[in-house]
């Protein structure tokens, strides 16, 4: 790459034709070890490059929106955010963080929003499963996503909707072997030694994000590790009668006094997900993100920058999290305060950290087995996905912060 000695600012507001993708071209630039300056809170967080000339073509070719600046208006850029009476911060991005996300050899992109948005905004990401974390391939990665898994072993509780279908008997059928391939009993007890390798992984400096029932399947699994909630259809034997009793809530990462869902039969696993307060009514269901210092909390506002601050609603197994089931130690970065839910939610945990984000996928209100992929296209500019990307980039800038 060449530089003509000027910038380019990738604005990040209205004015850009596709948010989604211009991620995909700050993800390119760290692999091609350019730094960047992410302009936290100007112009929607907008980003600020060298003028390269490869740059340019690839912004062309991918219809992201930008601007060629000199250098005096670059340097004026920085001077306005340097100033402490306004509320913008800049962040170096400076190297690209090895990916993965934790997903069944068998889906397909479009069955989990970030795996659909890595694909469409060109970030590449590897593909590991049950048996690659088992034999300790974490610690190769920098970030890792979870696609909407089931950590309880309860199979997303489809059992009475679904139990009759060949997919759902295939995806039964793969586990257990997989379970006893890799040496456990039960698929409850394999799915918690992966949720243990996976709190590990942010223990020692991981970036953990995921969606819909990743989140609190998650937790509460970890909180099970001492007990046996699985009713007989999932793995052979009745569920302790006192697995309530049994919880263990300081071994989880978000929430702490739920009550499980006893009801094998029910679509639900504990009272922390808020789906049933919300009325559906798509026009009105709206979350609105948190407004932080951006000089001061620079990680949770980069993990919040958007052209909006009110985001459209979006169900999901686990849509939102009740915030009295939330741990006092947990930020939260997005609430739908009428109804006492959030959506968006990070921690800290050893070295590293953690984002829980409600919902199935930001452009497909009430995602059902079966429906048709999202189209990207069509939504190049949304806010709910930009919120997955800004946890792409977040570990790029993580160990900067960290020597300041």
């Amino acid at each position: 790459m060449r530089s003509f000695g000027a910038s380019i600012l990738i604005p990040m507001d209205e004015q850009q034709t596709n948010h989604l993708k211009a991620y995909g071209i700050a993800y390119y630039l760290l692999e091609n070890e350019v730094v960047i300056e992410w302009l936290l809170n100007y112009r929607g967080g907008s980003f600020l490059c060298p003028h390269l000339t490869a740059l340019e073509e690839e912004l062309i070719l991918r219809g992201v929106s930008y601007d060629v600046i000199t250098d005096g208006q670059a340097n004026a850029i920085r001077n306005q955010i340097a100033s402490p009476e306004v509320n913008m911060e800049i962040v170096q991005l400076e190297k690209a963080p090895k990916m993965a996300v934790y997903t069944p050899g068998g889906k397909q992109p479009w069955d989990d929003a970030v795996t659909l948005v890595l694909e469409y905004a060109e970030i590449p990401y590897d593909k590991i499963y049950d048996s690659s974390i088992i034999a300790g391939v974490l610690p190769q990665y920098d970030w890792l996503h979870l696609h909407h898994e089931d950590f309880t072993g309860q199979y997303g509780k489809f059992y009475a909707s679904f139990r009759a279908y060949p997919w759902y008997k295939e995806q039964v059928a793969e586990l257990e072997a997989s379970a006893k391939s890799l040496g456990f009993a039960k698929v409850s007890e394999m799915k918690l030694a992966v949720a243990n390798n996976i709190k590990n992984f942010v223990l020692g400096g991981g970036f953990l994000f995921t969606m819909c029932s990743g989140t609190d399947s998650f937790d509460i699994a970890l909180a099970a590790h001492q007990t046996d909630i699985c009713e007989v259809m999932y793995d052979g034997d009745p569920a302790d009668p006192n697995c309530q009793q049994k919880l263990d809530f300081n071994n989880t990462l978000a929430f702490e006094d739920f009550k499980l869902e006893r009801d094998p039969m029910k679509y639900e696993y504990s009272n922390i997900d808020g789906t049933e307060l919300h009325k559906r009514n798509e026009a009105t269901d709206k979350f609105t993100l948190f407004d932080f210092s951006a000089k001061w909390d620079v990680v949770p506002t980069m993990l919040t920058q958007c052209h909006t601050d009110v985001i459209n609603g979006f169900m999901g197994q686990t849509t939102d999290f009740r915030t009295d089931l939330i741990k006092k130690n947990v930020l939260v970065m997005g609430e739908t305060k009428s109804i006492g839910t959030a959506r968006y939610i990070h921690g800290e945990y050893g070295q590293g950290t953690w984002t829980f984000y409600g919902g199935h996928d930001p452009e497909d209100y009430e995602h059902r087995v079966g429906d048709p992929p999202t189209d990207l296209d069509l939504h190049p500019n949304s806010p709910g996905y930009r919120l997955i990307l800004n946890n792409i980039l977040f570990p790029a800038a993580k160990k900067k912060k960290r020597k300041t």
